[in-house]
Parts: C-alpha cells; structure tokens; sequence
C-alpha cells in the first residue's frame, strides 16, 4: 500500500517522515493523542494510522477548541528536536512538526466512552459497540492487520493449491420476541 500519497488533508503518513525530511514544510493529519502545555508553548502527540509524531504549537491560539481524539491537519516545517526531548519510543522521535496552521477535520462534542490507549482493559461489550474507536489503538490495530495479513496468506496458498473459496448464503431472522433464531434458506 502506497502511503505516501498527497491529499487535501496531509502531504504523507507519518511512517513516510524522517530526519531527511527536516527544513521542508509539510502537512500532516490524524487524531491528537496528547496535549502539553509548558507555558507559551503546547506540545501535541499527534498519532494516524501508521505513526505518531510530536507537533510543537508556539503559537497557542492555535491549540484553541482542539480535544483530545480530534481529527486535524497541521501544516508546518519539520524541524530536529532538542536531543534531550527525543523520544526513542517512536520512529518519529527526534524530529517534530512546528504548527503553522491546524484544520480541525473532525470534533469530538461529547467524552468517549473510554480511553483509546487503555481500550484494551475495558469491558468488551462497550469495545463492541464503539470498535471504531478501539481500532485507534495501536495494540487492537496491529492485531487486526495481522489476523488480516494471516488469513490473506491462507487464502492465497489455498487458491494456488487448487482450492475454491465458496460462499453458501443464509439468511437468519429472529422470531418478534428474540427467543428463538431460525433460517430462512436462499437460492
């Protein structure tokens, strides 16, 4: 998958950014992890699907009405951190984003029904219903494209075996009052 692929939200994913990338301006997007604030200046984690970056804010109105878990595009140059901030956790880590102008592309109006980085210790009922939001975490994420790249795998090999992938449709209704589930053959 190519994905470094320039759009009206972001220039590249942020696996595609590094220290060669330094003094160009670029825009990224993806949803705020963190927020710091050090006192006239703001620090965001800013995290997409294939990496997190720090954005560094030293002009704070721009952190105005920004939440954690929103959605934005921040548009700045890439700049090398100080060596003591450098943050070896992450691939990004001993670079950051100065914030020259920030987009807010999606709000969150109301708390989440929990922490995306702690989603892993909550009851999987609640993961269930909101699993939109439990895919943000990386650990939840990297599970699924794996099982992903598995079953990808298995089909694969299967196919070059011989084998056909067969698809038997069935339809299921539940009885009015959800006691009882039957099947409704198709054709």
């Amino acid at each position: 998958m190519d994905t470094n692929t320039n759009n009206i939200y972001r220039d590249v994913t942020m696996d595609n950014i590094s220290e060669a990338n330094v003094g160009q301006t670029m825009k990224i997007c993806g949803w705020v992890e963190n927020i710091r604030d050090h006192g006239g200046v703001s620090f965001i984690d800013l995290r997409d699907m294939y990496g997190q970056m720090q954005v560094v804010m030293r002009d704070t109105s721009l952190l105005d009405g920004i939440n954690k878990e929103d959605c934005i595009s921040v548009e700045g140059p890439i700049q090398h951190r100080d060596e003591e901030t450098y943050n070896d956790k992450i691939a990004t880590g001993t670079i950051e984003l100065e914030a020259k102008k920030v987009t807010v592309l999606g709000k969150v109006y109301r708390q989440l029904p929990f922490e995306i980085m702690t989603s892993k210790e909550t009851r999987e009922d609640v993961r269930l219903k909101y699993r939109y939001l439990d895919l943000r975490n990386k650990k939840v994420k990297d599970n699924m494209i794996f099982r992903s790249k598995v079953i990808s795998f298995l089909r694969e090999k299967m196919t070059e075996m011989g084998f056909l992938e067969i698809q038997t449709p069935i339809l299921c209704a539940s009885s009015p009052e959800g006691a009882r589930d039957y099947i409704v053959p198709s054709r």
